[in-house]
């Protein structure tokens, strides 16, 4: 193990598909890596999702890896489809997306599509860092304005008041609607374990502007992690609420696939002294396993623990005037794609 200054995961640790594994001794490892960025040049750009858990049928992922470099993100396994790691490569090799808004306009308007609500940013952050320079998630907005097609947000970056204009002409029409995930009110541990995200204070900054806007925003508690976060989950709550968040929901820990390793790792060179009560509680949750894969469990764990967190969190959404987040149904009577260049006018 080894660990970076601004860089999550404590190893580069090889993918579940690698037939050989190679592991460097910390003198061998070298200088810290820096964040290398590649196109994509993609064929289809909206993910469809058919999971019980999921609160929403259709999504965008303009990025594959994430520099954000939370250590938890359950995107990681997903970077080993690449052939590379799920730790240091996820937030240090990535890819964008560079005709994300040409493919998206080509699905639109194919005569068979039906008009869902599209959320943005389901597996990597839409406003990660690197989105300053290649605005992507921009360039996507503007197409899905243009043709006033209803969209959801999550992220925890603060880049997304640079796209105030876009939300809040759309939230007027129902359009629009944005989850913030608030992890932890501790400058330390987050700059542990989401080393390069925004602060707790510009995500509570995120949430008063939008909302002020008119734009609707839900607050995300998520990962719980037992021992380590989930005494922030109240104040959190009452904060976001204070700021204007409507909405508020949760998510315990999930470990599937490499980032139990990664996480355990992570979890044992920072707090080494509550790394086993961490996990212990982690197990409870999870009927003595690292992770439940079962849909309906996977979310919110089962056992004494994760009913006491359930509790706390309708006690504090009662408390602050907060609703449970569901399935947004979105506004889909006003898509209507605009004409194409080249198109001929209507003459009736």
């Amino acid at each position: 193990m080894y660990s970076f200054k601004g860089r999550g995961a404590t190893s580069n640790r090889d993918s579940r598909y690698a037939e050989i594994s190679v592991e460097r001794e910390p003198a061998d490892v070298g200088p810290a890596p820096d964040t290398e960025c590649l196109p994509e040049t993609v064929k289809t750009i909206i993910s469809h999702n058919q999971s019980p858990d999921i609160p929403f049928e259709q999504s965008i992922n303009p990025y594959r890896g994430c520099e954000h470099g939370c250590v938890y993100c359950y995107a990681r396994p997903t970077h080993a489809w690449l052939d590379l790691s799920p730790g240091l490569d996820f937030e240090t090799r990535l890819r964008y997306k560079h005709n994300a808004a040409a493919v998206l306009e080509r699905e639109l308007r194919k005569p068979g599509y039906v008009c869902k609500p599209i959320t943005i940013g389901a597996n990597t952050d839409p406003y990660q860092p690197i989105e300053k320079e290649y605005r992507i998630t921009r360039q996507v907005l503007e197409v899905l304005q243009r043709f006033r097609h209803p969209l959801a947000i999550i992220s925890k970056g603060s880049l997304i008041e640079r796209d105030l204009d876009i939300l809040a002409d759309m939230a007027a029409d129902g359009l629009a609607s944005v989850a913030i995930s608030v992890t932890t009110l501790d400058g330390e541990l987050k700059r542990r374990m989401e080393p390069r995200a925004a602060s707790a204070r510009a995500r509570l900054h995120c949430i008063e502007t939008l909302a002020a806007a008119g734009v609707p925003v839900s607050v995300l508690f998520a990962p719980v992690i037992p021992a380590l976060n989930d005494a922030d989950l109240e104040a959190i709550l009452r904060l976001s609420a204070e700021a204007g968040a409507s909405e508020a929901a949760y998510i315990l820990l999930r470990l599937p696939l490499e980032i139990s390793a990664l996480f355990q790792e992570w979890l044992r060179e920072h707090y080494p002294l509550r790394a086993e009560h961490v996990l212990s509680l982690v197990r409870q949750c999870r009927g003595g396993r690292d992770y439940d894969t079962r849909f309906g469990h996977r979310m919110r764990g089962t056992g004494i623990f994760a009913e006491l967190l359930e509790q706390r969190f309708q006690l504090a959404c009662r408390k602050y005037g907060l609703v449970r987040r569901e399935q947004k149904t979105g506004n889909c009577s006003l898509f209507k794609p605009p004409p194409a260049s080249g198109d001929q006018f209507d003459l009736f």
